[in-house]
Parts: C-alpha cells; structure tokens; sequence
C-alpha cells in the first residue's frame, strides 16, 4: 500500500520519538534533560545496565553508543514489536489518532508530480534573486535596506523581487517548463473569465517559504505600492504548500532549538527574520492563517515550551487568547506555551531596532504561563464586589479548565487558579464596616465627655452576652473547618463563606487560608504538605469537634452542607450583635423605639441561631414599645441594656 504524501511527516509530528521510546525503556532522570528532549536509557536491544541508549527528540533519531542500533519512529517500533513497515505506520497513526488514509494507486504518481514541482519552485527563487539586483527593484533594495537588512541577509534569506509586469511564467517556460506545471506550483493563474495565464507576484518583494526539508515550496510577497489590496500575499494551496502545516523558517528555527535557543513564533516574515538576525534564530511564523492545531504539534516537536510573542495591541491579544482556546485540550506533561506581550503598538521588529536585542531578551525573560492569559481575559477590566459576579468568574474558568484533557495538568490548572484567585480576593477591602474590636475604656477626667472611648467592649465582659462568646466563636470555627477536611467536595458551595470569615485564632486563619488555595482533588495531602499533619490533628482531634462536624459522616455530601450552613449562621450571627452594639452606643442618646428595635432584632437572631430550626416554645413578654421576645430573649436584652449604661457614663455628671 503506498501512501499520500505528507501522511509520514504528519505522524512524525504528531508523536515524539521520546513517547514512543518511552514505552520500552526506563529513563536515566540523572543524564536525561527533558526540556531539550536529550534523553538517555539502557538500550532495549541489547542487555545493559548503563544508560547509552540516546534519543534526540528534536531531531527524531535514536543511537545506542553501545550495540551501534539507530533509527527513528517507525524503525524502533519495527525492531521492538517485529512487525513490517505499514504494520508499524499503523500503531503509530493509531497512537497519534490518524485514521490511516485509504489505499491510494496513484500515490507514486503524486510523489513524481511533487518533486517535480520543488524543482519549478527552486528555479523561480533563483529567478526572483537575480531580480533583486535589476534597476527596477531600486526602491525595493532601498525599502529592504531601511529595514535594516544588509545584502549579506539578503541572500541568507533568498529575498527576491517581481517587478509590476511580472516575469516569473515567460523566464520558467523559457527554459521549457510547462505552463501548467508553473499553474501548479502556484505562480501563475488563469482568470475566471478564461484568457491568457497571468504572474501571481507583481510589484512585490519575494520571500521563500521552505518546508522541514528546506525545499522551496511556496512564496510569500510584500507589496511595495501601499495602495496595494494585499499588503503581504502568499502562495495559494498546492500540492506543495499548506498553510496550515506549515511555518516560515521551520527548518532553521528546529535547528536553533537543538542547540538551546527558545523557540518564538512571531506573527510576520519581517519578525521573524529580524528575531533571527539578532541573535533569537529560533524564530516562526505562521502563513497568512491564526495558530492551528497542526502548528501546535509542530511546535511541539521542536521544543516543550514555545514562546508565543504578542503585538501590544487588542489584535495581538486577542490571537494570543485564541491560540490559548486552541491549546488547551492538547496540553501535556511537559508540553506548553509562554507568552511574552511586547511594548503597546509594538512588535518584535519594533522593540530590536528602537530599544534593542537586551529589551527583547528580557521580554522573552519574562514570557507569562498559559494559565496567567487565561486568568487575565477572565479578570481584567472586570469588578467582582458581588457573590454572583465571582460565582460567574467560577464558572467560566471551571469550564475553561475542563477542556483539558491531561486530568494531572488539569488538576494543576485548578491549583493554579486557585493561587490566583486567592491573591485576588484576599487583597480586597472589605466592603461595608466591619465591626473591629477596641480596647476597654478608660475613665480621664481630663478628657471631654464626647472624647473618651465608650466602646461596648468593656461592657461585653460585664454582662451575659459577652460570657463564653469568644470560645464559642473558636468552636464554630473548627466546626466549619473540621467539616471541609472531612467532605472537600462541598467546598465550592461555601467558598464565598470561608473566604469572609474572619479567624479568631491564628491556626484557625492559617488552615482556612491552605484550604482555599488547595488543589480540589486532595485536600488533606495539602494541608499535611503545606502545614504539616499535627496542625490538621488539632482541629480534627477535638472531642466537641468530632461529635458536632462533619467528622461523624466524611464524604456526606447533605450532612456537610447542613452542618456548614448552620455553623456559618451561628457564627455570623454571633458576630452580627457586637456590630449592631457597637452602632449603636454612639446613638445610645437616641435610646427610642428604633435603637430597642434593631437590639432586639440582633438578640432574636442570636437566639434563633443557637436553635436547631430556631422554633422556640417559650413564653412571650411584651417590651414597653410593643416589641415582642421571650423570656431567654429579653434577660440578653437587658443584659445589653444594662452593659450599655456601664459603658458610657453620664454626659452631664453633676
């Protein structure tokens, strides 16, 4: 069976030589460097126990230093499994999700006819180059020169040019190629009102596009009338060229990045030529279409981690965030994208002649992780000073995350966003007041009356109310945090909650602060990495603790939202009466019907929180004003009253 061409350059794309290798062998993790795909293990043909089996992923060849054995893909899984070459082809498409092509009997033909067409293409390089140094193209030399590209450049990169009345057809079926195979190649077309074929490139500076192979394949052209309707116009689709398989410079750039320089995909020719004339040779550029998939793996083949560098422009971000959604679900270990925005209106030709190659450096220095631009299109510009506003920021990041499809990449993700949010929030003012303790009062006489500090502080520790508060405000604390550790998957119901509770003991906000920022899929193994197992044990070690917490049910997803409900109730409202007495005693001259009111309000939830249901059978009493409470209601009442009049003496003393 013979197959279309492409098929085998497709496979090898697609899968690395390291994930096929990596099935038979056990890597040496000491002399491996898997960042540069130089990995190194026993040989599997021959019985060793040094590690002299080396894979060069970038390349896509092995060799044993000991038994001589080398090869690529398709010969190692031939030698390991004993099969034939279609065999291997077809566990290798397999592994790579390609669906093997049908038989084609005029495969051999196609190949005849390719090859035949890299010829064509090679002679109109040539063609275009001598062009370049005709008196016609003087304002080309210049433009190219004011570019900052030298005529030793010139010729590295086979820059060429087309005058307006074309050429290329007349000056290749000179030298007797047929017209049709100059249609084929994409250099010449023939009107859809039929007539004679015409030059596709007129008027244009001419830039070779070559395959992996360094063969000529298409050609992209920069107009030099800027009236032009096409600033840069490409090649068409050919047997040849397809653009989105291909990247200018790949064959150069996969040789940098052999030898150590981080790949960069620009957006341009002229990025990408004057990255590598700078000294960043490991530069591409996508043809005239976005990002697509067939990229990524190309990328990916010649290094773990390209650099993806944006224009500082709303277009350059929002490519970048495109490619982003693209990449997303073809994540692997060891298989990502940075992205390094440059300056606003800038792009990296702009950045290496107005500010330098340290300027781009530094750039590339600090490229940002796939996970920060998703974080950012999701954050920026935005406010989240509402429970929904941030339940919707949830969601949209939940889903983001859950297209990919590695579940150890997108448990990290999750623990990614977590820190990010975390920092987000956590570095919030809090909205509203918020009731703040203060210290005792102290009686000067020296102090005017409307001077002294007349917090209800001091009153609190005479009266009832204040007796056992502190220790039932800890109580509910590690109630609330005994319940998360014991059933994890109810916390993102109360993130919100746990995200306002103000600790009142250190460990407590020290374990409520690991909580949030732990991984969803095991939260107990980050509090004991992160904190250490006694601190959990402390709170889940507590008598009172397991008897009222989800401790007694781990994992009851119903039992732990009930329980957190009615701790996070009890707590709040706890809270809620010291605010409202502290409001309140600076309007304590103002004692009517509204100051009874809202203290009566605050004492009937303070009491409804301590009841299961807050349903109570009590006897009712009537305040003076009409309000009604029972009798425990009213002895709290009073005791607030009563700690009101301790706390702020007479204005007029006589």
């Amino acid at each position: 069976m013979s197959l279309p061409p492409g098929f085998i350059d497709e496979l090898r794309t697609r899968l690395s030589l390291s994930q096929v290798v990596g099935r038979k062998v056990m890597w040496d993790t000491k002399k491996s460097n898997q960042g540069k795909g130089d990995m190194w293990a026993p040989c599997p043909f021959h019985q060793e126990k040094s590690a002299s089996f080396h894979v060069d992923d970038r390349k896509g060849f092995y060799y044993c230093f000991g038994c001589h054995a080398k090869g690529d893909a398709i010969s190692f899984v031939r030698e390991t499994e004993n099969v034939g070459f279609m065999e291997a082809i077809q566990i290798l498409a397999g592994e790579a999700g390609m669906p093997m092509p049908e038989r084609d009997p005029r495969a051999q033909e196609k190949a005849d006819v390719r090859a035949e067409l890299v010829d064509v293409m090679e002679q109109a390089v040539q063609h275009f180059r001598l062009n370049l140094n005709t008196s016609a193209a003087g304002a080309a030399r210049d433009y190219l020169e004011r570019r900052g590209l030298s005529k030793d450049a010139q010729a590295r990169w086979d820059i060429g040019f087309a005058p307006d009345n074309g050429g290329a057809l007349a000056a290749l079926t000179a030298k007797s190629v047929p017209v049709k195979q100059v249609i084929e190649a994409g250099l010449a077309a023939i009107s859809d009102h039929g007539g004679a074929p015409y030059d596709r490139f007129r008027g244009r500076i001419m830039f070779p596009i070559r395959d992996a192979r360094g063969r000529a394949i298409a050609f992209g052209g920069r107009a030099m009338d800027p009236q032009a309707k096409a600033k840069y116009y490409n090649s068409p689709e050919t047997p040849l060229f397809d653009k989105s398989r291909t990247l200018y410079n790949v064959q150069k750039a996969r040789s940098a990045a052999g030898k150590g320089r981080p790949l960069i995909v620009a957006e341009g020719y002229m990025d990408v030529i004057a990255l590598s004339e700078a000294g960043f040779e490991a530069a591409v550029a996508p043809l005239g279409t976005a990002v697509t998939e067939h990229h990524l793996y190309m990328l990916w083949r010649i290094a773990p981690e390209p650099i993806i560098a944006m224009d500082g422009d709303r277009a350059g971000i929002g490519a970048a965030l495109r490619v982003v959604d693209l990449a997303l679900p073809l994540l692997a270990a060891g298989q990502s994208l940075r992205f390094a925005v440059m300056p606003a209106g800038l792009d990296p030709d702009d950045v290496l002649k107005q500010q330098g190659r340290d300027a781009m450096q530094a750039l590339l220095d600090a490229a940002v992780p796939m996970v920060n631009l998703l974080w950012q299109r999701e954050t920026e510009g935005k406010t989240f000073d509402s429970p929904e506003r941030r339940a919707a920021l949830d969601k949209a990041l939940r889903d983001k995350i859950r297209l990919i499809a590695d579940p150890s990449i997108r448990s990290h993700y999750g623990e990614a966003i977590k820190e990010l949010r975390w920092e987000l929030f956590r570095t919030r003012k809090p909205q509203g007041k918020a009731f703040t303790p203060r210290k005792a009062a102290r009686w000067n006489p020296k102090q005017q009356p409307w001077e002294r500090d007349l917090s209800p502080v001091a009153s609190n520790k005479r009266s009832a109310l204040g007796a056992g508060a502190a220790d039932e405000s800890l109580m509910r604390e590690a109630v609330i945090l005994a319940t998360l550790i014991a059933t994890p998957a109810v916390l993102p119901t109360f993130l919100a909650s746990l995200e306002l509770m103000d600790c009142t003991d250190p460990d407590h906000a020290r374990l409520r602060d690991a909580i949030l920022r732990a991984p969803d899929d095991d939260i107990t193994a980050h509090l004991h990495a992160t904190l250490g197992e006694e601190a959990v044990a402390r709170i889940t070690g507590l008598r009172d603790v397991q008897l009222t917490s989800g401790l007694r049910k781990p994992g009851d997803l119903d039992f732990a939202r009930r329980c957190l409900a009615e701790s996070f109730a009890k707590l709040t409202a706890a809270r809620a009466l010291p605010r409202e007495i502290s409001e309140a005693v600076e309007d304590v001259d103002a004692a009517d019907e509204g100051l009874t009111w809202r203290l009566g309000e605050a004492v009937r939830a303070l009491d409804k929180s301590s009841r299961i249901g807050g349903e109570t059978n009590a006897e009712i009493v009537i305040a003076e004003n009409g309000f009604g409470m029972d009798k425990s209601e009213r002895a709290t009442f009073d005791a607030i009253l009563k700690g009101l009049t301790i706390a702020k003496p007479d204005r007029d003393p006589k």
